[in-house]
C-alpha cells in the first residue's frame, strides 16, 4: 500500500491541492495504469509523475525519468532537491567519476528519481545500475514525450528505441507504469507515442488540456520593417507592465534590437539570451529573471525551459517561431498565475525567408555528417567545437550555423555527446553507413517547411486559439504540402 498522496503533496511539495486533471492523472498512475499526458506549458505536468514517483518509490525503489534537455533536466533536479527529494540525473555533462560515483548510489537504491538522456539506455553501466536497485523500478516517466514521433516538431532518434527498453526492463523484473508527458501533440504524435512504448489508445489513455488558456490574449499583426517592428514591441509593452520575453530567431537581431530598445524603454532592465552565452552568464540571466525581477529578456528559444515563473505578462515572437508546436509551448510561459497575458506573433515577409533558411541549415546533407563523424574520429583530441569541426575539415575556422546543427543532429543520433565544457563534443561510437541518407534529410526538410507554413497560417487567422485547438486535434494522415 503506497503512502497518501495527499500528505506526500504537502509534506513534500508545500501544496494544498492538485487540479482536477493532476488528480485523476495520479489517481490513474497510482492504479497501475500508463498514461499519456498532453497538457500545455505552465499547467503541472511535472508534478503528475513527481508525486506518483515519491509514492511508489519506498524501500530503495527509483522512479525512472527520461528528459531530452540537458538544461531543464538539471534545473527540475535542483529544484526537487532544494526540496528535500532524493533526486539526482545522469548525463554526458558529469566527469566520468561523477557518473561512476552515481551509477553506485542508483544501484543502491539511494535516489527516489533518477532522470536521464535517453542516450542514457544503451550504457552497460547505466543498465546495471538499475538492474541492482534494490527494489526496482516502479514508475518510468518519458518527458517530452514528441520526440519519439518523426511527425512531432523534434525527433530524437534515441527516444524511439524507449519502447525496446520498456521491454528490457521487463526481462529483468521489473514491470513500471508509464507516463508519457509532452505539452503538444497533434494525433498522429499521440499514436506514433504510444506505438512505440507498445501501447495503445486503451491501455494508454489520453489526459489532456485545451492548448490555449483563457488568460492568454493571442493575437498577431503583420509587420513591414524594423521600424515598424519595434514600434509594436514598444507598444505592446507599454500597455502590459511586467516580466517579459521577446524571441527572435538570430542571436545578432538580439543586439540590435536591444541597442534599439533601449533609449526606447529607459525604465525597463534589458537582458539578452541565446545559446552561445557563457553558462555562468545563462544561470545569473535565468536566476535575476525568476527571482522576480522585472526584466526584458530578448532571446533565441534556447531561453524559457526550466524558467519557474508564474508572473511573465508578455510573450512576443519578433520573428517567426519553426512550428505552431514551439509557438504553443513558448506562450505557454505567460501568465501561469491566471491573470491576462499578452501574446503577439509579429509576421514579416523577410522573417519567413530567414526562417526557410534556418531550415537549410538545421537539415545539414547526409556528406557533411559523415565528414564531420569522420572528422571525430579522426581527431587527436578528446573533443571538439563546431569551429574545430570546420578547421579540419574545410581548412578554415569561421561560424557556418550547418557545422554547429551537423553536431547537433550527431548528438540527437547517439553519435556524439556534449562535455561538461559548452559547446564541445566526444565521440562516442562510428556513424553507421545506413543511419542516415539524402532521401531521409530531405523528408525532413519537406515536413519542417510545412510546419512553417502552418505557422504563416496560423498567424493570417483571424482566431489563433481555435487554430490551435483544431491544429492538434486533426489527423495528420495526409498533411498539407508545402
Amino acid at each position: 500500500m503506497h503512502p497518501d498522496p495527499e500528505a506526500i503533496l504537502r509534506e513534500r511539495f508545500s501544496l494544498d491541492t492538485l487540479r482536477p486533471i493532476q488528480r485523476r492523472i495520479v489517481d490513474h498512475v497510482l492504479a497501475g495504469r500508463d498514461a499519456l499526458v498532453v497538457m500545455p506549458t505552465g499547467s503541472g505536468k511535472s508534478l503528475c509523475f513527481q508525486l506518483p514517483a515519491l509514492c511508489l518509490c519506498q524501500e530503495r525503489a527509483t522512479a525512472l525519468v527520461f528528459s531530452p534537455l540537458i538544461a531543464l533536466m538539471e534545473d527540475q533536479v535542483l529544484a526537487l532537491r532544494r526540496r528535500g527529494i532524493r533526486a539526482q540525473y545522469i548525463n554526458s555533462t558529469l566527469t566520468r567519476q561523477q557518473r561512476q560515483d552515481r551509477y553506485q548510489r542508483l544501484a543502491r537504491g539511494e535516489y527516489e528519481l533518477i532522470y536521464a538522456t535517453p542516450e542514457r539506455m544503451k550504457k552497460p553501466e547505466f543498465r546495471e545500475a538499475l538492474r541492482q536497485i534494490p527494489a526496482g523500478v516502479p514508475l518510468l516517466a518519458v518527458d517530452e514525450a514528441h520526440c519519439i514521433s518523426a511527425w512531432g516538431h523534434d525527433l530524437r532518434p534515441t527516444y524511439q528505441q524507449i519502447g525496446e527498453f520498456r521491454a528490457w526492463l521487463a526481462s529483468i523484473g521489473f514491470q513500471p507504469v508509464t507516463i508519457a508527458l509532452t505539452a503538444t501533440a497533434t494525433r498522429r504524435v499521440r499514436d506514433d507515442i504510444r506505438a512505440v512504448l507498445g501501447a495503445t489508445r486503451t491501455t494508454m489513455p489520453l489526459f489532456a488540456l485545451p492548448i490555449d488558456r483563457q488568460n492568454l490574449h493571442l493575437a498577431a499583426r503583420e509587420v513591414w520593417d524594423d521600424d515598424d517592428k519595434t514600434d509594436a514591441i514598444v507598444r505592446t509593452l507599454g500597455e502590459n507592465p511586467g516580466a517579459a520575453i521577446v524571441y527572435f530567431s538570430l542571436i545578432r537581431d538580439l543586439e540590435r534590437f536591444a541597442d534599439r530598445l533601449r533609449p526606447l524603454l529607459p525604465d525597463r532592465t534589458i537582458e539578452i539570451y541565446h545559446g552561445r552565452l557563457d553558462p555562468r552568464e545563462k544561470k545569473r540571466i535565468s536566476h535575476r529573471f525568476s527571482e522576480g525581477h522585472d526584466m526584458l529578456v530578448l532571446a533565441t528559444n534556447a531561453f524559457g525551459m526550466g524558467v519557474d515563473r508564474p508572473d511573465i505578462r508578455t510573450i512576443i515572437h519578433a520573428q517567426m517561431p519553426a512550428s505552431v508546436e514551439a509557438y504553443a509551448q513558448e506562450i505557454g510561459r505567460a501568465g501561469r498565475d491566471g491573470r491576462d497575458a499578452m501574446c503577439l506573433l509579429l509576421l514579416a515577409q523577410d522573417d519567413i525567408a530567414i526562417c526557410q533558411q534556418f531550415i537549410e541549415w538545421q537539415n545539414p546533407p547526409a556528406a557533411l555528417l559523415r565528414e564531420v563523424a569522420i572528422a571525430f574520429e579522426r581527431s587527436r583530441d578528446a573533443d571538439l567545437c563546431a569551429e574545430d569541426v570546420r578547421l579540419a575539415i574545410r581548412g578554415k575556422a569561421g561560424p557556418d550555423p550547418r557545422f554547429d546543427q551537423a553536431l547537433i543532429t550527431l548528438e540527437k543520433l547517439g553519435v556524439l555527446e556534449q562535455t561538461p565544457i559548452c559547446d564541445r563534443y566526444r565521440l562516442v561510437r562510428p556513424l553507421e553507413d545506413d543511419e542516415i541518407s539524402e532521401e531521409q534529410i530531405e523528408e525532413k526538410k519537406r515536413r519542417d517547411l510545412t510546419r512553417l507554413l502552418e505557422v504563416v497560417r496560423m498567424a493570417r487567422e483571424p482566431d489563433i486559439a481555435s487554430f490551435l485547438r483544431a491544429y492538434c486535434e486533426r489527423d495528420e494522415a495526409a498533411p498539407p504540402q508545402p
